[in-house]
């Protein structure tokens, strides 16, 4: 809608050109030209779907409209670099997610860059050098390097960086334990580890037998522990809970749309919030007849009335701001052009009494029940190793599958 439109239509100026305006004066350099890359974050802000919330954050935020200026002029240079020197600074921060958004800066894993940070800034407070070396070959060469490995082509997600938080924090906490007890790698022995391990002096053992394990097979310790294999689901499944869940998601149109649908892919689906998070347009198959879905290797139909809601959803997002380029996110965040985060995810699930770890729980072990682990891993994206597992847990008989499936 044009200016003279507006003015038309309204005896005021809209909310939309009020901001045009004031951005036109904030994002322009010394010439008074906005430059490509501000004129681009100009037009991202502006075309969003509340422009009166910008204008609200630019009035509460005076570090940002200074910041905003800086990059305009040129005073500060438009890189990640300047925006990790000012974390944990929220606004530099939100900042950070807008120049991300409008293709100002180019976009990167932000959970993954701030655990190197943190892992950096971890190792460099530790005294001992020795110590330091040890610990960075760990995190750095190893656990860092495998979860890029693991998350090759997406995102790491808030419970994979948190893992290696917390395994980091373990083994320093046990290199800090041998240390007290003037021992080191080479010099413990096993009879150290049980006398720890019956007195509780080792937290965390399972972060410590993989430290171990890993230092065993680099020939700097004779020590080990073994691996806890895991033993099934700690908590009791309730399944008569997850289908009375499953119930008022399908039916209790008080809830958000997008909250029913996500909620309904983890307790039915066994999904995990870090995959539901990222779950774009592309993921679905959307005819008048049918719905399907691609959560694994293979699309999957959703049956109804879960399909009339995903079709909902579709259409909603379809007619929205949420776009980049040709991606729409299913569960945009709360800027457009960003998914919702896990962690957010999870937060908004558990105000409506969904707790993703256990509704995924009891998914898992009822579907674990009725199909075999390859099919299971296949249709649902679940790792083979996992699947396995979770059959085994379960106790799940799938030696009749076959004769079922040619019986339908």
């Amino acid at each position: 809608m044009s200016r003279e439109t507006c003015a038309v239509w309204r005896t005021a100026v809209c909310k939309r050109c009020a901001l045009t305006d004031r951005l036109d004066q904030l994002l322009a350099d010394h010439t008074g030209a906005i430059p490509a890359p501000m004129q681009a974050l100009r037009d991202f802000l502006v075309a969003g779907d509340q422009p009166q919330n910008v204008s609200a954050w630019l009035n509460r935020q005076p570090r940002a409209r200074s910041l905003l200026s800086d990059l305009a002029t040129g005073r500060t240079p438009l890189t990640h670099d300047t925006f990790d020197a000012l974390e944990p600074d929220k606004a530099g921060r939100y900042l950070r997610e807008l120049l991300v958004g409008a293709g100002a800066l180019p976009p990167r894993d932000e959970l993954l860059a701030r655990l190197e940070r943190w892992l950096h800034a971890t190792i460099d407070a530790i005294p001992d050098p020795a110590q330091r070396h040890l610990v960075q070959q760990y995190t750095v060469w190893h656990l860092l390097r495998r979860l890029r490995r693991r998350v090759a082509g997406t995102h790491a997600n808030t419970n994979q960086c948190s893992a290696v938080r917390d395994q980091t924090r373990a083994v320093i906490s046990f290199l800090d334990l041998l240390s007290a007890n003037h021992l080191t790698l080479a010099t413990c022995a096993h009879t150290h580890l049980d006398r720890w391990l019956a007195g509780g002096q080792i937290r965390h053992s399972k972060a410590v037998g993989a430290f171990l394990r890993w230092a065993n097979a680099n020939k700097l310790t004779a020590v080990y522990l073994p691996v806890q294999q895991w033993g099934g689901p700690g908590a009791p499944i309730d399944g008569d809970r997850r289908w009375e869940i499953a119930r008022r998601l399908l039916h209790d149109h008080t809830i958000d749309l997008a909250d029913r649908v996500a909620g309904l892919l983890v307790v039915l689906y066994a999904q995990n919030a870090a995959d539901v998070s990222r779950l774009t347009l592309g993921h679905l198959q959307v005819t008048d007849d049918s719905v399907r879905t691609r959560l694994g290797d293979r699309p999957i139909e959703i049956p109804e009335p879960l399909a009339t809601l995903t079709r909902e959803l579709v259409t909603a997002r379809t007619r929205s701001h949420t776009h980049v380029g040709s991606q729409t996110w299913l569960f945009p965040g709360r800027l457009a052009g960003r998914p919702i985060t896990d962690g957010a995810l999870r937060d908004r699930l558990a105000r409506i009494g969904i707790h993703v770890t256990q509704a995924r729980t009891a998914a898992l072990f009822q579907l674990a029940t009725e199909l075999p682990a390859a099919i299971l891993a296949r249709v649902l994206g679940i790792d083979i190793k996992g699947a396995v597992r979770w059959q085994r847990a379960c106790a799940g008989d799938w030696t009749t599958y076959a004769a079922d499936v040619s019986r339908r």
